[in-house]
């Protein structure tokens, strides 16, 4: 998610003649759906589900609630993704990878692309208002104070992951009020630390596919401060997301399901991920963040089959 959160296909591959409507869609990053934008939505649908464990509603309502925060992350990763590359157009320039996206390539001005990523936002605002005014007030907040600073901090400190897992784990309070009010603060913080961690983990591998060139270009980023010791410093954040969700689901009084599904699904998958990652192998590296997308999938079913016992 370095440069605007897309997957390793994102190689510099828009030619000059390409219709201006497919640069815009390019932009986005519709066509790489559902990398990028799924890392953003999953922390939300486990706000979303625990608080709706903890707060006894319908499962009517949490797939109401559910598919609003589909569109909504959709949209906001989008947005972040068109002021990423507003931000790094020049750093985007000197990347193989990502040398001819449509701002860094000239295909997309950067009044329009201000425009467009505005728009987008206007969407998410207006999509939140329906959640609650409250929801509005936090959401819009959090994404000031993370969304809109992130793309400079690889120039200020080498922890822009750390940055923007805040800005992931920024669904999941968003989501847990939108759905039961403001309870629990503990469980929610809890859950919010263990998504950065996540977010470290994955970004920093997804990073790597980067990380000759940025070293190059004077770029920071987790994946260059790491070197040679990246492998048992990821293994430390992937023990502390484990540890993080076994504590949250505890205290959420969770049973069974989530512990064998959620927590123990997610501890072999990231053991996996450990055993298998090649962080000089740019392609793998591309394949293992999508395949943290797909772990999402994993930790959510454990919380859907918990709150499924809640409706029996």
């Amino acid at each position: 998610m370095s440069r605007g959160s897309s997957a390793s296909q994102d190689i510099a591959t828009i030619p000059k003649r390409l219709p201006l409507w497919a640069a815009y869609y390019q932009l986005t990053r519709f066509h790489l759906l559902p990398a990028g934008a799924d890392v953003v939505f999953w922390p939300c649908t486990w706000g979303l589900t625990m608080g709706a464990f903890a707060g006894g509603i319908s499962a009517r309502q949490l797939a109401v609630q559910t598919f609003l925060f589909l569109v909504g992350s959709t949209l906001r990763h989008s947005a972040a993704c068109i002021w990423n590359d507003i931000c790094d157009r020049e750093y985007d320039r000197q990347v193989e990878r990502t040398k001819s996206r449509p701002i860094a390539s000239g295909l997309v001005s950067i009044p329009v692309a201000v425009s467009f990523s505005m728009l987008h936002v206007a969407l998410c605002c207006l999509l939140l208002k329906l959640a609650g005014v409250d929801v509005l007030k936090v959401g819009l907040a959090g994404a000031l104070a993370v969304d809109v600073p992130y793309p400079l901090m690889k120039r200020w400190t080498y922890w822009p992951q750390a940055v923007l897992g805040a800005a992931i784990a920024l669904g999941i309070p968003v989501a847990w009020l939108s759905i039961s009010g403001p309870q629990s603060p503990a469980v929610v913080i809890i859950l919010s630390l263990g998504s950065i961690c996540w977010t470290i983990f994955f970004d920093t591998i997804y990073a790597c596919q980067d990380r000759r060139d940025d070293i190059k270009a004077g770029i920071r980023s987790t994946a260059v401060l790491f070197g040679d010791y990246i492998k048992p410093i990821l293994t430390l954040f992937a023990i502390a997301f484990v540890a993080c969700l076994g504590i949250a689901g505890y205290m959420n009084g969770h049973g069974l399901p989530y512990f064998l599904t959620t927590v123990l699904g997610t501890a072999a998958h990231l053991i996996w991920q450990l055993a298998t990652v090649d962080f000089d192998n740019g392609r793998q590296c591309g394949n293992l963040f999508r395949a943290n997308g797909h772990l999402g999938y994993l930790i959510w079913t454990g919380m859907l089959l918990d709150f499924a016992v809640t409706q029996e």
